[in-house]
């Protein structure tokens, strides 16, 4: 931390610096600072500055935006700064940036501690307390934030005006009590006037009245409370309002101490460590203590087990507690407790009109009378009540449609949305930083500090439960002789993360049961399929499934398992994304599996099946030219309008079709293992059009291994040659031939005539690719052999095609014309877009060297748009010569253009060989521009 630096944000926002004060920037760039500032000394990542400054709608300049602001504070706050020099005070650090000052030099921080430090004195401290707040609240010089607008201001000027609030209120209580009320009736006058529905400010005015001797002005000052409260919320004063006004007019002038009338204070102590989540409680605070108007009458916080909903409810109830004049009631309704039934209706309401002063014998036996007796008791009252862990809406029904004043509070992972007047809370677990914040708070600054990656690495294996992290940080601390990294390791096994994550009564297992119990014992049709459907949601090891996936886990309609995924979402157990997908964490995946069905291959057939089934088909949809290595598969399979949604739908389940193959390909199970080789098959051209040579190699290495187990020799030879390809597209050019060479082996030993001639046309290319040209003739010629006296119509056309490369590669591109146009011919006759477009290609790049480029760009064009139809991501070579015909012909812009794009192209695949011709194709569109402006 930098000494001599201040930050004020306890009105205008500025800087201290050396004593002076300092010139923050525009509004924006102090708004950047105020963030930065509350607290320092902790990462504010670019999307929270984004969204702090510009909400849900940022301009496209918004980060750019940003890095000018920080600049401008680096040059503020660190003037001595050399150019080029890191900054030791505005840091960038893990995707945003850290403010690196003493929270004792930032005021709103300061104004904080001492308010916090007076509310630890007793009434024995009073004086101490009374010195304390004084020297808050003369920290204060107008309006927080002042001039700063944004939703982060917004919020943080509603938390520090709030804090203000309670910090002048206790300053007033102590007055009247040591005796020195007359100190506090001005500014509690010009407070009530500020916030007329505040009704503590209205009960301290009439005991400072009270205790100054002024009691015609106290009653006067309760009656004006008690008109705007009438006229603006149409409720009675509260409790402790009231008890002051009966202390006037009982004349006792020297009882000055506030009456604070027994009152409902059910709330479970806040937590200690409670870290992270501003955001979200700044909006339940906006809704239960709004600056005008009544609190909201019904509000839930909803989230998946162990995600902190009760922890946040706790914490919020308690930070406006004094906008609930007459108490708070709090009820835990049991609804995700393992072994436990949910509180029933009818106990509810006892525990909660006897938590309001109704005895047991005047409860009605009747529930919905008991309900009308609730809410009748209700009337004038300001009351928070917060029921914890509901089961669902009919359990807590009886008990909303309370007056207003009155608000209900619940948690539950459940969604609540179909309740009338209802605001409900998602959430959403903590982000990394706030995660690694909490652990910190559990386990001690210095032992996660130490050592930060694998602090990391703990945060997110427990994904930001709260829960997972409370027992991580209580395993640290039953172990102090293991270190972060020793129980991340502990965790990293997935089969016994689960078994890890408990200490003591806390257990992500248990919370997780509670969840599945609830469902598999409901009483709707509904969520006993939702029970049924979560162990095989553990199933299939894919990153998010849709509804057509969970049928064939399921064995039902597609509508059916809709409902069951949409059930499970709304029960926080998956989570709903974009089109019409749902995901799901892995601990509850892991939960999932500990419940796997007893006869798991039936389902697991029947969705490997369906992906591999639907893959083919989509391969087939996308270019019907290209043959398929992958066998038929029977059984459902999705079918396609046309290409572009079946090429679509691949791209789109991309992550799921590899992620399926891996689990099926590492399956002992033969049967498993033989459909994750058909699904591998199924993606190879696809893979070919997305340049994903990686995925071919790890894919297709894992299927060699499967087939080479099951003896089965054609499938093999297939795997070596797309083992081949992938080593090909990265560049291993060395590393592919022996596969190349098996195949072939293979292919003549088995006599599989199209395996071998794709072998030798494989070989073909792999030699033009080491510009390798007489062999690649040679196995080009023996290709074309093999394929015409096979009759296989695609054979011949790619080994034509080869003919035409390796001539031209020689330098002859007078022979390599005629195979190639009648490759070309052929391909045209066929329909086969993909062949015409690599003919037209290897043509276009021949006519440039007759000196056609005219004619070479027609063709070159025509490959370009086949390219971009199908889907093809490399374009590369296409675009190069593009550029060499565009400059024979002198249009240099042209060329550039093309060349450029080029170059982009190869430094986004890393292809290195192909980087250098397109850099080399640049440097040579530059010189000729040279030339062109007289340049040398």
């Amino acid at each position: 931390m930098i000494d001599g630096i201040g930050i004020r944000l306890l009105g205008p926002v500025t800087g201290v610096l050396g004593g002076a004060e300092i010139d923050l920037g525009p509004a924006r760039q102090r708004a950047v600072i105020a963030m930065l500032a509350s607290p320092p000394n902790r990462v504010v990542t670019m999307g929270q500055l984004v969204e702090g400054l510009w909400g849900e709608g940022p301009p496209p300049s918004a980060e750019q935006s940003l890095y000018t602001y920080v600049a401008g504070l680096r040059r503020a706050l660190d003037p001595g700064r050399r150019p080029g020099q890191r900054s030791t005070v505005l840091i960038g650090e893990a995707g945003g940036y850290r403010l690196l000052v003493d929270p004792a030099r930032v005021d709103s921080c300061v104004f904080a501690e001492l308010v916090e430090a007076a509310g630890a004195h007793g009434p024995e401290g009073d004086g101490d307390a009374l010195r304390l707040l004084d020297r808050a609240l003369a920290l204060w010089h107008g309006v927080a934030l002042s001039g700063l607008t944004g939703p982060f201001a917004e919020t943080e000027r509603n938390r520090l005006d709030e804090l203000f609030l309670t910090a002048s209120e206790a300053r007033a209580e102590l007055l009247v009590r040591l005796g020195r009320a007359r100190e506090t009736v001005a500014p509690l006058r010009e407070l009530a006037g500020r916030h007329p529905l505040r009704e503590r400010l209205h009960e301290l005015l009439v005991l400072a009245l009270h205790g100054d001797g002024r009691q015609a002005e106290a009653l006067q000052a309760f009656e004006d409370a008690r008109r705007i409260l009438d006229e603006e919320l149409g409720v009675l004063p509260g409790e402790g309002l009231s008890a002051a006004h009966k202390q006037v007019l009982s004349g006792g002038a020297d009882e000055v101490e506030p009456a604070r009338p027994v009152v409902p204070r059910q709330l479970p102590r806040d937590l200690i460590g409670f870290v992270g989540r501003s955001e979200e409680a700044a909006w339940l605070r906006s809704l239960l203590a709004p600056e005008n108007g009544p609190p909201h009458p019904f509000v839930v916080i909803s989230g998946p087990p162990g995600v902190g909903k009760s922890a946040l409810a706790v914490h919020v109830a308690h930070r406006v507690e004094e906008r609930f004049a007459d108490g708070q009631l709090a009820v835990g309704l049991r609804g995700g407790t393992p072994g436990v039934s949910p509180l029933p209706p009818h106990e509810i309401a006892g525990r909660l009109l006897r938590g309001i002063g109704v005895s047991n014998r005047d409860i009605p036996a009747d529930l919905d009378e008991a309900a009308a007796m609730w809410r009748s008791r209700l009337h004038g009252r300001r009351l928070l009540v917060f029921l914890d862990n509901a089961a669902g809406l009919a359990q807590i029904r009886p008990f909303l449609g309370t007056p207003l004043g009155v608000t209900v509070l619940v948690t539950s992972r459940e969604s609540f949305s179909a309740g009338d007047d209802c605001v409900q809370l998602r959430l959403r677990r903590l982000s990394s930083s706030d995660a690694a914040a909490m652990l910190t708070r559990l386990a001690g600054a210095q032992r996660v500090g130490a050592d930060a990656e694998h602090t990391a690495t703990l945060v997110s294996l427990c994904e930001g439960l709260p829960l997972a992290l409370r027992i991580a940080g209580a395993r640290l601390a039953d172990h102090p002789e293991w270190s972060v990294g020793a129980l991340a390791d502990r965790l990293i096994d997935e089969r016994g993360r689960l078994h890890e994550l408990a200490a003591g009564d806390l257990a992500v297992r248990s919370s997780l049961v509670g969840s599945h119990h609830g469902l598999a014992t409901g009483s709707r049709p509904l969520d006993r399929l939702a029970a049924r459907t979560l162990p095989l949601v553990g199933l299939l090891h894919v990153p998010d499934m849709t509804a057509d996936l969970m049928a064939m886990l399921l064995g039902t309609s597609t509508d059916e398992a809709e409902r069951a995924l949409h059930r499970l979402a709304d029960a926080h157990l998956l989570d709903p994304a974009d089109g019409g997908r749902y995901q799901v964490h892995d601990l509850v995946r892991l939960f999932a599996g500990e419940l796997r069905p007893a006869d798991s291959k039936g389902p697991l057939t029947r969705a490997l099946a369906y992906l591999a089934a639907s893959a083919r088909s989509a391969s087939v949809t996308v270019d019907p030219h290209r043959v398929q290595l992958a066998r038929h598969v029977e059984g459902p399979a999705r079918r396609f309008a046309d290409a572009v949604q079946a090429r679509d739908w691949l791209e789109e389940e991309r992550q799921v079709l590899n992620a399926a193959a891996v689990q099926a390909l590492k399956s002992p199970d033969d049967d498993l293992a033989e459909l994750g080789v058909t699904l591998t098959f199924a993606l190879i051209w696809q893979q070919q059009r997305e340049h994903a040579g990686q995925e071919m190699v790890d894919l297709n290495t894992l299927a060699l291994g499967v087939c080479e187990r099951l003896g089965d020799e054609r499938a093999a030879l297939a795997a070596h040659d797309q083992i081949a390809n992938g080593l090909r597209l990265t560049g291993r050019l060395e590393q592919a031939e022996p596969h190349l060479e098996a195949a072939l082996e293979i292919a003549v030993r088995i006599g599989d005539s199209f395996g071998e001639l794709r072998a030798l046309g494989n070989l073909a290319n792999l030699c033009i690719s080491r510009q390798r040209f007489e062999p690649a003739l040679a196995y080009a010629e023996r290709q074309l052999a093999v394929a015409r006296k096979a009759g296989v119509q695609v054979g011949i056309r790619f080994a034509l095609l080869m003919t035409g490369r390796g001539q031209l590669g020689l330098g002859r591109p007078q022979e390599a014309y005629e195979p190639l146009r009648e490759a070309l011919d052929l391909a045209v006759e066929a329909g086969d877009e993909t062949q015409q477009a690599q003919a037209r290609l290897v043509l276009g790049e021949v006519l440039i060297e007759l000196g056609e480029p005219e004619l070479a760009l027609e063709h070159l064009r025509a490959t370009l748009s086949v390219l971009v139809s199908m889907g093809h991501r490399f374009k590369v070579d296409t675009l190069i010569s593009m550029s060499r015909a565009s400059r024979d012909l002198g249009r240099l812009d042209d060329a550039g253009s093309y060349a450029d794009q080029a170059l982009r192209l190869t430094k986004e695949f890393g292809y290195v060989l192909w980087e250098k011709r397109a850099e080399k194709e640049q440097a040579a569109v530059r010189a000729a521009t040279r030339i062109a402006a007289g340049g040398s």
